[in-house]
């Protein structure tokens, strides 16, 4: 039986994704990483992109955005602010997400404005290439 390892993805509207996996690969500040049953324990800053999962035979892609990660040897969390599966993207809502804050960008913004435009278009970038993973 292999030796498995259970991982909670969670964004603060909820418990996106919850089982035991085989492996997670996700980025964090300090670059890719990729965590097995047993990994030592570690806290650190998620940085948005893609979170790879295999689980036996099936490998499962998704969609997040900055956040938090902490990993015990038998528990992987992950806090972040947008988590979706590769199922679950609309490619075509995606890349409008996209253009509308690439257009958007080009305006007059506040700090504040342009803070949230650049996490827009983070997200929406992450899920157009899980999406482009998962079809492979």
């Amino acid at each position: 039986m292999a030796v498995t390892i259970k991982i909670e993805v969670v964004t603060p509207e909820a418990k996106v994704f919850s089982s035991e996996v085989d492996m997670v690969t996700l980025t964090g500040v300090e670059g890719e990483m990729g965590i097995l049953a047993g990994h030592m324990p570690l806290m650190t800053q998620l940085i948005g992109g893609e979170i790879i999962m295999r689980r036996g035979s099936e490998t499962l892609y998704f969609a997040v955005g900055d956040g938090f990660v902490q990993v015990t040897g038998e528990k992987v969390s992950i806090l972040t602010d947008m988590a979706v599966s590769a199922e679950n993207i609309d490619e075509a809502k995606a890349q409008e997400a996209l253009q509308r804050a690439q257009t958007r960008l080009t305006q007059k913004l506040s700090d504040e404005e342009s803070a949230s435009v650049q996490a827009s278009i983070a997200h929406a970038s992450a899920q157009l290439r899980v999406k482009k993973f998962a079809r492979k």
